[in-house]
This record gives C-alpha cells, sequence and structure tokens, in this order.
C-alpha cells in the first residue's frame, strides 16, 4: 500500500479521534506499524511529527470553540485532550501568540464589530467601552 494513502488514512482517524487519548502506541498499534517507522513515514509524507500534528490540530480545533462557543476555557482544555488549563494555556500561547481568554475577547470583539457594521444587531456595550464615551 501507498504511504501516501497509509497515512491519509490514519489523518483521518486521527481527526475523528482528536478528543480522545491519542499515544504514540495507540497510534501506531492502529497503523500497524511500529512506532518509530510511523514517525518517519507521517514526517516523510506530511513534513510534520506526528506529535506536532496532533497538538496543532487539537489546538486549532480549540481556537474554533472559543469563538464559537460559552464554554469555559477549562472545559474546551480538557476536551482538547489537556490535562489541565495551564498546560493548554501554555501551548495555546506558543501556536497562536496570544493566551486563549485574549484570543476569545479579540474574536468576540471583532465578530461584533463586524455585525455592527453590516447592521443585523447593535452589541450590548462592554463597560470598558461605555466608560470610554462617558467622557
Amino acid at each position: 500500500m501507498n504511504q501516501n494513502v497509509i497515512i491519509q488514512d490514519l489523518i483521518d482517524w486521527l481527526e475523528n479521534n482528536l478528543d480522545k487519548s491519542l499515544s504514540l502506541d495507540r497510534v501506531a498499534a492502529k497503523s500497524g506499524y511500529s512506532k518509530w517507522h510511523l514517525q518517519r513515514m507521517f514526517r516523510h509524507v506530511t513534513g510534520d511529527a506526528l506529535g506536532t500534528y496532533i497538538r496543532t490540530r487539537r489546538l486549532s480545533r480549540a481556537a474554533s470553540e472559543l469563538r464559537l462557543k460559552d464554554n469555559t476555557i477549562l472545559d474546551i482544555a480538557l476536551q482538547s485532550g489537556f490535562d489541565s488549563q495551564q498546560s493548554f494555556s501554555r501551548a495555546f500561547k506558543r501556536q497562536f501568540s496570544q493566551t486563549p481568554g485574549a484570543y476569545r475577547s479579540q474574536m468576540t470583539y471583532t465578530c461584533h464589530q463586524r455585525e455592527t457594521r453590516e447592521g443585523s444587531f447593535v452589541p450590548a456595550k462592554r463597560p470598558a467601552v461605555a466608560a470610554e464615551l462617558a467622557y
């Protein structure tokens, strides 16, 4: 079987299991290859290490969750496979150059600005903005 097909099948499986524990041993067992050979094949086909790919995909999904849902950051961290909010925040900041809370606030503010310009609704004023407008 072609390496590209094998790795694409594995990526499809990974995408459907990002919310589960994905140890290297478990992923290697799923693929049927040794963990060493699997990592070499994965890097050769994708250009990324297997662990880096999984972490990047989990963080990307978490970023979407932060934008679209009101779940707490801790809930999103745990759903994304991180052991704690602290480890999630460190990894998130490393990838996106800002904390999850700052990312959520920025995305919420950007979405509200866009919606206001398009005339769909006017969001409630935030206290800081209301205080700025009072002067």
